[in-house]
C-alpha cells in the first residue's frame, strides 16, 4: 500500500492549475525555542483553508465519466467537506456531504457555498462515515474517503514535495495527524534521494488512535474521543495511511488541550496567522518539548477554518494556559472601602482588571463579608504568581475559577 514517487508526481501534475504552493514562513520565536531554524508550512492559506483540496481533487479527477455521473458522497467535520465540494464544483460532479451535528458553522456555510448538499448525522466523523457508506450502497454515489485511499494520500503528498523544494535542508517535519492521510503522504514524499528526514505525527490526547494502533500493529478503534481539535478527531486510522505511517513515520506524539490553545494563541500573536486547533497541533508539540526535534524543522499548519466563537473561547483558554489570564474569587470585609482597597492592591501589582462582579448574597458567605469575582489580564506566569502572592500578603483569601 505504499505510494510511489511516480504516483505523487502524477498527482502534482493534476493539481498544477488547481492549488497554489502554500508559503513556508520562517519563525524566529520558534527557532529561538528549538535552538535551530523552524519554518511554518501554511496549509491554512490553501484554497478552502486546508490541505484537503489536494487529495479530494486528485481522487475525483481520476473518476471515470460513468462514475462522475453517479455523484460523490463524503463524510467530514468540515475541511474535507470543503475540499470535496470545491473539487466537485470544478469537475462538474454532484456532491453530498455528511457532517456531524455541531460542525463549525463557517465550515458548513463554505461547503454549501461550493454547491454541495449537506446532511447532518451523529457527533463524529466515524458516525458520518457510516452514513456515507450507507448512502453509497443505496444510491451508487462514489465515496470520497477523507484519508483512506491511495489517490487521497498521493494528493496530500504534494505538500511534502513543496516542503522539500522550499526547504531542501529540512531534517524534521512535524504534522498534525487525524486519520493519517496528510502525514502518510508527506512521509511517502520524503522517502527519496536518501534524505535523512524524520517525519513526526501529532495527535490530540483526547483523540489519539495512532499510538495504540502502532503498538498493536494494526488500526485500533478508539472507544471515545474528546478534543477541541475536531479536524484531527478520528477514532480509527485508515488502512492505506496506516501502512505508510508504520513504515516511514518516526513517532506519533500527543498534546493536551492547554498546549493546543496556547499554540493557537501564539501563532496568532507571533506569526499573524489564524489556525484552527487541529492546525496548531504541530506547534503545540514544539512548545511541549522543543529539544525533541532536530532542526531545520518544518511544522505544518494544516488548517485555518475556525468558528469565531470557538476562537474566542480557545484564545481565552490559551491566555490562561500561558499565565496571561486569571479568573478568581476573593472574599473581602463588607465595609465601606473594602472593594476599593482590593482594586487598589491589584493596581499596585499592575493587574489589568477585565471584569469584576461584587456578590453580597450567598449561603457560603458570612454576614460581614462579600465575595468579588475577578477576571484579570496577566503578563505571564511570573506576573500571575506575583499577583497571587500579593493578595495573600495583604490578608486576602481567594479561590481560582
Amino acid at each position: 500500500m505504499t505510494i510511489s514517487a511516480a504516483e505523487i508526481a502524477r498527482a502534482a501534475d493534476l493539481l498544477h492549475d488547481v492549488v497554489a504552493p502554500t508559503p513556508l514562513e520562517y519563525s524566529r520565536w520558534l527557532s529561538d525555542l528549538v535552538g535551530g531554524d523552524v519554518f511554518l508550512k501554511c496549509e491554512n492559506l490553501q484554497r478552502t483553508g486546508s490541505f484537503k483540496l489536494r487529495g479530494a481533487y486528485v481522487r475525483m479527477a481520476r473518476l471515470s465519466k460513468k462514475d462522475r455521473a453517479k455523484g460523490v458522497v463524503a463524510a467530514s467535520a468540515g475541511n474535507h467537506a470543503q475540499g470535496v465540494a470545491l473539487a466537485a464544483q470544478l469537475l462538474g460532479i454532484k456532491a453530498t456531504v455528511f457532517m456531524p451535528h455541531g460542525a463549525p458553522i463557517p465550515k458548513e456555510k463554505a461547503t454549501r457555498a461550493y454547491g454541495a448538499e449537506i446532511r447532518f448525522v451523529g457527533t463524529s466523523i466515524d458516525d458520518c462515515l457510516k452514513a456515507a457508506r450507507a448512502f453509497e450502497a443505496e444510491t451508487g454515489a462514489i465515496l470520497i474517503h477523507p484519508f483512506d485511499h491511495v489517490d487521497i494520500v498521493a494528493g496530500q503528498a504534494t505538500t511534502g514535495l513543496e516542503i522539500v523544494e522550499q526547504c531542501p535542508q529540512v531534517r524534521t517535519v512535524v504534522v498534525p495527524t487525524g486519520g493519517g492521510g496528510l502525514i502518510a503522504g508527506i512521509a511517502s514524499a520524503m522517502q527519496r534521494d536518501g534524505m535523512p528526514i524524520e517525519v513526526v505525527g501529532v495527535q490530540a490526547k483526547g483523540a489519539a488512535a495512532y499510538p495504540a494502533s502502532l503498538a498493536a500493529g494494526e488500526p485500533v478503534q478508539l472507544e471515545k474521543m474528546a478534543t477541541m481539535a475536531d479536524g484531527i478527531a478520528v477514532g480509527l486510522p485508515g488502512t492505506v495511511p496506516f501502512a505508510a505511517i508504520q513504515r516511514y513515520v518516526g513517532e506519533v506524539l500527543t498534546v493536551g488541550e492547554d498546549s493546543l490553545s496556547k499554540a493557537l494563541l501564539l501563532i496568532l500573536e507571533r506569526a499573524k496567522l489564524v489556525v484552527e486547533p487541529a492546525g496548531a497541533a504541530a506547534v503545540a508539540a514544539l512548545l511541549d518539548n522543543p529539544k525533541r526535534f532536530k532542526p531545520p524543522v518544518v511544522a505544518v499548519l494544516s488548517g485555518g477554518n475556525i468558528d469565531p466563537l470557538l476562537l474566542m473561547r480557545v484564545l481565552r483558554h490559551g491566555m490562561a494556559a500561558a499565565g496571561r489570564y486569571l479568573s478568581l474569587r476573593v472574599r473581602i470585609p463588607d465595609t465601606p472601602g473594602g472593594l476599593a482597597a482590593l482594586l487598589t492592591r491589584l493596581a499596585e501589582v499592575e493587574a489589568n482588571i477585565i471584569e469584576v462582579l461584587h456578590e453580597r448574597i450567598s449561603e457560603t458567605l458570612h454576614l460581614d463579608e462579600v465575595e468579588v469575582a475577578l477576571q484579570l489580564e496577566m503578563r505571564g506566569d511570573e506576573h500571575r504568581e506575583r499577583v497571587l502572592a500579593s493578595l495573600l500578603a495583604s490578608g486576602y483569601t481567594y479561590t481560582l475559577n
